[in-house]
């Protein structure tokens, strides 16, 4: 079984991540979406309100399991007997990090491999902080993200519309 891990902060998950779960799940029998803890953040939604808005979102997906942990990915990949770590690249400004991370993880375990998926071109622009500050400024997020983000991001924010 070939299973995959796609990690992140997904604070919130957006229509640009789940453009990449749906092209990973047509590469791997298992996708591990999970929630990379990292202190030096300060997320918007608590860790147990990403999980939920991610469990939502990725419902239609027999093949997607929603987590989370703490420390070296490469460390996490081992326990879920992953053999790969799907990374979305929107831009040439993202390749530079992505790149440095993928090689770090390389030297960690050469076992698991990185893969880089192109989201749709409509995503390209697409992140959760433009998502945030948008639902802040009491824009419109309905095209950004699924429903379930919307409504939370309402009740976080006490939007008005």
């Amino acid at each position: 079984m070939k299973i995959a891990i796609y990690p992140g902060t997904f604070d919130p998950i957006t229509n640009g991540h789940l453009d990449i779960v749906d092209r990973a799940v047509k590469l791997f029998d298992r996708v591990v979406v999970t929630i990379a803890r990292n202190l030096e953040k300060k997320p918007m939604f608590t860790e147990e309100e990403r999980l939920d808005m991610i469990r939502e979102a990725v419902k239609p997906y027999k093949n997607v399991e929603v987590d989370s942990f703490d420390g070296l990915l490469v460390h996490y990949a081992r326990t879920k007997k992953a053999s790969a770590i799907v990374r979305g690249l929107r831009a040439m400004s993202d390749f530079e990090f992505e790149t440095q991370m993928a090689l770090m993880n390389r030297k960690l375990d050469s076992e698991v491999e990185t893969v880089f998926l192109m989201p749709n071109e409509k995503y390209t622009y697409l992140n959760s902080s433009i998502v945030r500050e948008i639902a802040k400024l009491q824009g419109d997020v309905t095209e950004f993200v699924p429903a379930v983000v919307r409504l939370s991001l309402e009740r976080k924010l006490r939007i008005k519309q």
